[in-house]
């Protein structure tokens, strides 16, 4: 009957109770889990009666198939969800932040959200996401209806405080296979085979049922068969007392194990008699597992008042700073000579697995130092190991294996293990460390998103236990069921974060660091009376004042697919007039319902001429207060001449050119701004790099090494298999990638000076670049880096120890467009005549280089496919050739028409590219951009060879955007900087003293911007750390990398 009765309530009510499962960040492409599954779907639709919106995925480990036949609607957003359910962070364009109308009627009402927000510890890199839930003053009116922010990670009993819902389990589940497998990798380039070889990686079945089969087989065989006897006593290291280790232990239940205490560890190697010594003929086949206990490993480095010097668990926390670690180094150098209250535990074990977390102010597990110390005494280890045991028997020395492989569940880079650089991702799940040259390197596995690796049971697991919250956010919605006093509500207040624009109290410190974040972003604007007004400077403006505003006009040329984003932005102000000129009736069109649907009124005009046309083109201008150029390059300067002699100001994306920077005495003259690049990049990349030196120069920090990066690729969830050869897709023309392939750069690494000629630059290219943890990048220099060690500041460029500005690529591009370009397909020496067949590219365009060049390298493709690359190559060149083959395109369809006029290689190519690799429209292009600044805090002279000297700081700032289901991320990028510059103009923002020719390095172009784009969810991410450990510049300048 209560049932029926909110079945009735809810009917009745003017919107239905909307739940929302969110898509999660494409930029994590192996996020597989769901917050909630199927079956919960079904019960919430069933029995609650509530509507459920599921985000459209083709990741999801549950098909849109199944929510949908589980009672859910597919949507390609949660516009209608007023409780929204994830996992991990959203995207801060895709934050909904508006209210709903109440599920019950009356007024509006704020969203919930619950996901693993990562803030509540104050981190910095997630400010921004808080900030988004909190008002900007107390005095906002509507700061009640910010929605609500609720952490999983804070959902605790109130009986002993434990997470009640969580992965951690998952996590060490999926951390003792990832790293058996990785151990395995290492001990093979060591020259030994084992059993482990075999370990499945978690995400390559499909249940937690059947990766316990497969490693129960492994452990059968070892049972049986043993370990190989070269790598000496198998010995694993646990720590950890919480759900990681549990889940370590769950899965290690699947192997032959003998557990053993830390007091055994020097009976493995010294007693030859010891039962544990499985290398013996007598010994039992097994895998020895000690789970070492804080007690084990912490000691008061000082005397407690009683004297004592061993863990106590009460006073460690109370005195964190009085204990050290003693896991991996003692002042002793041999087991035998251990005092055994005080034994050594890292340089015995094959492989750490590390389940054990970490917090600033305690003592490590382990330091770099204490590394070093640890892995000569493992190697003596193993060299007793030799001499006692395995060389009498064998006849064969054992390998030093000890110590060199590492499992660091917890994932905590620069934490407990110091010596963790970063984390590590399913697609590249361990890298290798070395602290000190002479001694081995260590390998480490250290994925950050375990659980996500086994989705289906992880998920069935988290769903069932978030169900009874999400129950109590419900009753919230609806007065009739909501209990104050229920032991979920309770829960739940100390699970939120954020409400009603507000902290909650035990969260108020975290406002400081709000504070902070906001800040450090550009200032608001503030107003500017019009020219010939007398205004009182104390007083605002008031609304008669704002009456006598003059209309702002603002002329754009062009209507591509950049215009969208920048005719939407201004179309929202009602004091601007914009007139949207081209000579595409079709495109015009387009943008005509952009304008209606954001404009304030009557505040567009559109009109269609032909540039050509000067007489009109001229008319246009001089109506005009400021003009925006979104035309081919080639048109720009002539625009620019019609600028100066109107007087009118001008703003283009593109870099300054030869023929635009000839005129930069005439503009100065005429009182013209002509502000060029001022898109993404150059544009956004200029504003935030030099706002970010600015801040750390005006605090006497000096600059030592300047790294950028930046790219437009697809969404990782387009998939690589759907990315074409060259893993890259053209949402306008290829003709700008494939010219850029052909410049000559110059850039300084780490001391070392570097010059690359076009014809080189495609075999130049770093293979990779870690910007992402989940996205493998490689990167190619970016034309002449050093003119920016004047334009951002740093100074004379012998005083920087690196300086590069490069563009990113999924790897595999660099190689690929190397091999086409030695075809002679991106030749723009000579033409090619008509063309009967897109097959006969190929040979007349290699006929031609043959022509111009020579000397130059050339491909015999019937040779060139016998080897691995090479039919990795014809392969892909096959695939461009083919009309049945092509990304975004129907079956058969695959070929364009052919040019009918004489055309450069290149340009041709160009065609073939642009039809074949064109996004579908399901799929969304990503924009990846990445600043790196070392700033030196102390003095120390610049030494391309040991960096470090003096102190220092890496501060990273980075933006990456994703299209959506109206703009593709790289228009909304180069078109809203345009439209927030033009703006600032006509609005009187930009220093009247900045005239010519002119980029937006000027405080008073590049504040305005930043602040803009910050507004619209472009804001640069920034973060800050003390260790050079993980730095582009260290892994850029790695042997090799280049």
């Amino acid at each position: 009957m209560k049932s029926t009765m909110n079945l009735k309530n809810i009917a009745r009510s003017r919107v239905p109770l909307t739940v929302g499962i969110r898509r999660e960040d494409p930029c994590r492409i192996w996020e597989r889990r769901a917050p909630l599954t199927p079956d919960a779907v079904n019960d919430l639709v069933e029995r609650r009666g509530v509507q459920v919106h599921v985000e459209q995925c083709d990741r999801r480990i549950f098909t849109d198939k199944e929510y949908e036949q589980a009672g859910a609607t597919i949507r390609p957003n949660l516009q209608a969800a007023h409780v929204v359910l994830g996992i991990k962070e959203p995207p801060l364009n895709e934050l909904l932040l508006n209210s709903l109308p109440s599920p019950v009627g009356g007024s509006h009402c704020a969203r919930t959200f619950l996901l693993f927000s990562h803030t509540a510890k104050g981190q910095t890199y997630n400010m921004p996401l808080l900030s988004s839930f909190l008002a900007n003053n107390d005095n906002d009116s509507n700061s009640n209806l910010l929605p609500t922010l609720i952490d999983y990670e804070l959902l605790t009993n109130e009986e002993d405080g434990k997470r009640t819902v969580g992965f951690g389990w998952f996590a060490g589940v999926a951390g003792v296979l990832e790293s058996l497998s990785s151990m395995a990798h290492s001990h093979l380039e060591l020259g030994v085979a084992s059993p482990f070889l075999y370990t499945p990686r978690p995400h390559t079945l499909p249940s937690l049922s059947a990766l316990r089969a497969s490693l129960r087989a492994i452990g059968t065989r070892i049972a049986n068969e043993g370990t190989p006897a070269a790598l000496g006593p198998f010995v694993i290291g646990l720590t950890g007392t919480g759900n990681v280790s549990q889940g370590c232990l769950s899965m290690l239940e699947e192997l032959p194990i003998v557990h053993v205490s830390v007091q055994d560890l020097p009976s493995l190697v010294r007693n030859p008699d010891t039962d544990l010594r499985k290398v013996l003929p007598s010994s039992s086949l097994s895998i020895y597992l000690v789970h070492a206990k804080p007690a084990d490993y912490f000691i008061r480095t000082a005397p407690a008042t009683n004297g004592s010097t061993h863990f106590d668990r009460a006073d460690y926390y109370a005195n964190p700073g009085m204990y050290g670690s003693v896991f991996g180094e003692r002042v002793c150098v041999f087991p035998s000579e251990i005092d055994t209250s005080q034994h050594l535990i890292y340089p015995y074990l094959t492989l750490l697995l590390n389940g054990t977390g970490w917090s600033p102010g305690f003592p490590r597990l382990m330091t770099n130092e204490q590394l070093a110390q640890a892995l000569p005494l493992a190697k003596l280890i193993d060299t007793h190991l030799h001499h006692h045991h395995v060389f009498p028997i064998s006849g064969k020395p054992p390998k030093s294996s000890r110590g060199l492989n590492v499992g660091d569940i917890s994932c905590d880079p620069e934490g407990g293990l110091e010596f963790l650089e970063r984390s590590s991702t399913l697609s590249d799940p361990f890298y290798k460390v070395k602290v000190q040259e002479g001694l081995p390197e260590v390998q480490m596995m250290a994925v950050d998103i375990l659980p996500t690796s086994i989705p289906l049971d992880a998920s069935v697991h988290f769903s069932d236990g978030v169900m009874r919250y999400l129950e109590g956010v419900l009753d919230r919605y609806d007065p009739s069921r909501w209990n104050a006093q229920s032991d979920e509500e309770g829960e739940l207040r100390r699970a939120t974060i954020a409400q009603g624009g507000k902290l909650m109290d035990k969260h108020e410190w975290l406002g400081k660091k709000v504070d902070a974040w906001r800040n450090e972003q550009p200032s608001p604007a503030t107003f500017t009376p019009p020219a010939g007004i007398p205004q009182d400077p104390s007083r605002k403006p008031s609304g008669q004042d704002q009456g006598v505003l003059r209309t702002k006009r603002v002329l754009l040329l062009g209507s591509g697919m950049v215009a969208g984003p920048a005719v939407e932005k201004m179309a929202e102000r009602s004091d601007v007039k914009l007139v949207v000129a081209s000579n595409s009736g079709y495109e015009l069109n387009n943008l005509r319902r952009i304008g209606r649907v954001a404009s304030t009124g009557n505040s567009v005009e559109y009109k269609e001429i032909n540039v050509g046309n000067k007489t009109a083109l001229q008319e246009l201008i001089g109506q005009a207060d400021v003009v925006i150029s979104l035309l081919p390059v080639p048109l720009h300067a002539g625009i620019a001449e019609l600028c100066i002699q109107q007087k009118k100001h001008l703003v283009t994306a593109s870099y300054i050119s030869d023929d635009m920077r000839k005129l930069h005495d005439r503009a100065l003259s005429s009182d013209v701004l002509l502000l060029n690049e001022i898109g993404l990049d150059p544009g956004i990349d200029h504003c935030s790099a030099i706002s970010l030196i600015s801040r750390l120069q005006a605090q006497n920090k000096q600059i030592v090494s300047f790294i950028s990066f930046c790219g437009g690729l697809p969404s990782p969830d387009v998939g690589l298999e759907n990315m074409g050869p060259l893993r890259y897709k053209f949402s306008w023309s290829p003709r700008g990638v494939l010219t850029a392939a052909l410049n000559a750069a110059r850039f300084k690494l780490r001391g070392k000076e570097y010059e690359i000629p076009g014809s080189r630059l495609l075999e130049s290219y770093f293979q990779n670049v870690p910007i992402s943890p989940t996205v493998a990048l490689e990167g190619l220099p970016n034309r002449d880096s050093f003119p920016y060690a004047a334009a951002y500041g740093l100074g004379d460029i012998h005083s920087l120890r690196t300086l590069l500005r490069g563009t990113l690529r999924y790897r595999g591009f660099s190689t690929l467009m190397h091999f086409f370009k030695s075809l002679g397909l991106l030749e723009l020496g000579g033409s090619i005549q008509e063309i009967r067949s897109w097959r006969e590219l190929v040979p007349r365009s290699q006929a031609l280089r043959r022509e111009l060049h020579p000397e130059a390298e050339h491909v015999d493709l019937r040779a060139h496919s016998q080897g691995a690359e090479g039919n990795t190559n014809a392969q892909a060149l096959s695939w461009l050739l083919s009309d049945q083959s092509g990304t975004g395109v129907g079956f058969g369809e695959g070929l364009p028409r052919l040019p009918k006029e004489p055309m450069t290689p290149l340009d041709m190519f160009t065609i073939l590219l642009a039809h074949k690799l064109k996004y579908a429209p399901h799929e969304r292009d990503m924009v990846v951009m990445a600043h790196e600044v070392i700033a030196r805090t102390s003095p120390g002279g610049v030494n391309a060879t040991s960096p470090g000297a003096g102190e220092e700081e890496i501060h990273t700032s980075s933006l990456i955007a994703y299209g959506d289901d109206r703009y593709s991320a790289m228009a909304r990028t180069v078109g809203l900087p345009v439209a927030i510059a033009a703006l600032a103009i006509v609005d009187g923002k930009v220093d009247k003293g900045l005239r010519g020719v002119a980029g937006p390095g000027h405080e008073s172009v590049r504040e305005p911007v930043l602040k803009g784009l910050v507004q619209v969810g472009l804001g640069m991410e920034e973060s800050i750390k003390k260790s050079w450990v993980g730095s582009l510049e260290r892994e850029l300048g790695r042997p090799g990398t280049l």
